[in-house]
């Protein structure tokens, strides 16, 4: 039995050993699909693939891109799309080796229960949050002002909690949100929503975030790449599928059981967060050029520069 023991132990040991370490860049901490390394960490997925993660949160996309260019860290996750391929465009080192979220029916826009705004035409010449430059949230506001019409004007807030102080201080007219946060306060009463990415008709069908690395660590790391990438399908699979992982992710977002299965089930079909086909990339790349991320959509050639999802398969 002391020998069964031990050799257990050694053989434990030896596998932590064996262990590589991947540092990740990850915009918005709590949200359901920012959540996917964290979750996959404490149900011991990535660990079976011989990787341990170093997880360090952003306040949005254009954080995490800085992150992976300058090195900081080996993946970025969640970073905007139109960010990632403006910088591409003008030749920075970036890779994308997965789709992160297709759609924004998780973004929303609100006010305060007791503000005078109540529709869109109510917005012209009000302040409006978004995270940071090059961020999903920065993209789908940017669509919405097409799409409407309405002049608002755009400030980079930060994170939702962040976000969430400067509007109910009035400092900001109309802050931005993803579920699950300030799902409870809508449902109180706290918070009224003026309008949400599922409204917004260019978003529809794109893949607005994405997960990111260099250039130079894609050469250099891609065996792990290729095993985190395998990993992170596996804790998708059981995110939906295994009530472990759901009771985990409302831990760690410090939400109730019922808010996380709601955010999951009402916000996140499976599809949203499958990271293996980067949808409706021509439109992604036209708004590109459309908000000035970029001068012209990149060719063929520099595409399969920059889209690298098949290499890690």
């Amino acid at each position: 039995m002391r020998r069964l023991w031990i050799g257990a132990l050694l053989a434990l040991l030896s596998a932590g050993a064996d262990a590589e370490t991947l540092k990740l860049a990850v915009g918005q901490r709590g949200n359901w699909d920012t959540s996917v390394a964290e979750l996959g960490q404490r149900a011991g997925i990535f660990k079976r693939h011989d990787l341990e993660l170093e997880i360090l949160y952003t306040s949005g996309g254009g954080e995490t891109q800085q992150a992976v260019l300058s090195r900081s860290v080996d993946i970025g996750v969640a970073a905007g799309t139109l960010g990632v391929l403006g910088a591409a465009s003008k030749g920075a080192p970036v890779r994308i080796i997965g789709a992160e979220t297709t759609g924004a029916a998780d973004l929303y826009w609100y006010v305060p229960a007791g503000s005078p705004l109540e529709t869109f035409a109510d917005l012209d010449g009000k302040t409006v949050a978004f995270s940071t430059n090059g961020s999903s949230t920065d993209t789908v506001g940017r669509m919405a002002l097409a799409q409407f019409g309405v002049p608002f004007r755009m400030v980079a807030t930060g994170s939702p909690p962040a976000t969430y102080t400067q509007t109910m201080s009035g400092q900001i007219d109309v802050g931005w949100a993803a579920a699950p946060f300030g799902v409870e306060a809508l449902r109180d009463g706290k918070i009224r929503s003026i309008f949400d990415g599922g409204q917004i008709k260019a978003a529809q069908g794109q893949t607005i975030r994405v997960l990111i690395t260099h250039a130079a660590v894609l050469a250099q790391k891609t065996a792990p790449l290729t095993r985190f990438m395998q990993a992170y399908r596996e804790t998708i699979d059981a995110m939906y599928a295994d009530d472990a992982v759901l009771k985990d992710y409302a831990a760690f977002a410090g939400v109730p059981d019922a808010v996380a299965r709601d955010t999951r089930d009402k916000f996140f079909p499976k599809a949203a967060i499958a990271p293996d086909q980067i949808s409706g990339l021509q439109s992604v790349m036209d708004d590109a050029v459309r908000f000035k991320f970029m001068a012209a959509p990149l060719t063929a050639e520099q595409l399969s520069q920059v889209v690298v999802l098949d290499r890690l398969k």
